[in-house]
């Protein structure tokens, strides 16, 4: 059974039709995946600088001036003086 012209046209089209689509398709899926890397990267920025604003602050309260100011308001402890300091015998074996 041979194929007329007509008919060999019209496979032809319906192929490069069926091409056209298939890479139309991947493209768009490849948008879409390429949107959520762009979504997932923004957040993955957007942590990052949190947990560098929260070790930023952990520095702050962990300091030495902050610990001693927060000692004598809430505690009312002072630094001891240098007669109030006993060493005690002893010591790592």
């Amino acid at each position: 059974m041979r194929l007329n012209t007509t008919s060999l046209v019209a496979l032809a089209v319906a192929a490069l039709l069926t091409a056209l689509s298939l890479v139309t398709w991947r493209q768009s899926r490849t948008r879409e995946a390429l949107a959520d890397l762009d979504e997932i990267q923004r957040q993955v920025s957007l942590v990052e600088a949190e947990r560098s604003e929260l070790q930023r602050r952990i520095q702050v309260l962990e300091s030495r001036s902050r610990v001693v100011t927060e000692a004598r308001e809430r505690l009312q402890m002072r630094t001891p003086g240098s007669e109030e300091i006993v060493f005690m015998p002893g010591g790592l074996e």
